[in-house]
């Protein structure tokens, strides 16, 4: 059994929102990600602050596609960084992790500084390769490093559960509640006999992708 979620105690320890602005649009999904990062504040028991975190996005005025990054340090301060959006390539080359996530662990359900599981991924994914697809100790369809699964069955477009282990994502949370998408426990063989599988999440939208045997 995995431990309990408890207080992080490393001065370093940020909760995280990543997500667009586009011009005359502003902040894609802005109520969306505050909420996920107050779930996530009162499950670690951290400070914060929904009005100082919007005024401080609403200071936001670029001219072109923009990825901002929110953080809240375990204290209830924000930071807010930003970095030009370069435009989606028109598919990803994804293949299967040789490594497998563990369905129970508690951390995979919040987005934080807690990543060095997900940095050490990227960083040896092959040249060829875009992004990883996790399954969890069962064998279960789960996520990437920075993407939730979208995959087209005989029965409609399905995405793993989050008992599966996976973050649940701001893109997924829309497509749950807008289109005909629903959960359900993914396969390899799920994968492999897919009519198409996309990946994404809230900055990018969804990506299609190839799945590569490796």
């Amino acid at each position: 059994m995995e431990s309990a979620l408890c207080t992080p105690t490393e001065p370093e320890f940020r909760l995280i929102e990543t997500f667009g602005f586009h011009p005359g649009h502003g902040a894609v999904a802005l109520g969306r990600h505050l909420d996920r990062m107050q779930r996530s504040a009162a499950a670690l028991a951290v400070s914060f602050d929904r009005e100082q975190a919007t005024a401080l996005v609403a200071e936001l005025a670029m001219d072109t596609p923009t990825r901002c990054r929110l953080t809240l340090e375990r204290g209830g301060e924000f930071a807010l960084t930003t970095a030009p959006l370069d435009a989606n390539p028109p598919f990803w080359r994804v293949a299967v992790s040789p490594i497998a996530l563990k369905s129970a662990d508690p951390w995979l359900r919040h987005k934080t500084t807690r990543r060095a599981f997900y940095d050490q991924a990227r960083a040896t994914l092959p040249g060829a390769i875009d992004e990883w697809i996790f399954l969890n100790e069962r064998g279960e369809v789960c996520e990437g490093t920075i993407t939730n699964i979208f995959v087209e069955t005989s029965k409609g477009w399905m995405t793993p559960p989050v008992e599966s282990g996976l973050l649940p994502g701001i893109l997924r949370q829309t497509l749950l509640e807008v289109r005909d998408l629903q959960e359900h426990v993914l396969t390899r063989t799920d994968l492999e006999s897919a009519s198409a599988v996309h990946m994404g999440n809230s900055l990018r939208g969804l990506i299609p992708v190839k799945v590569i045997a490796l």
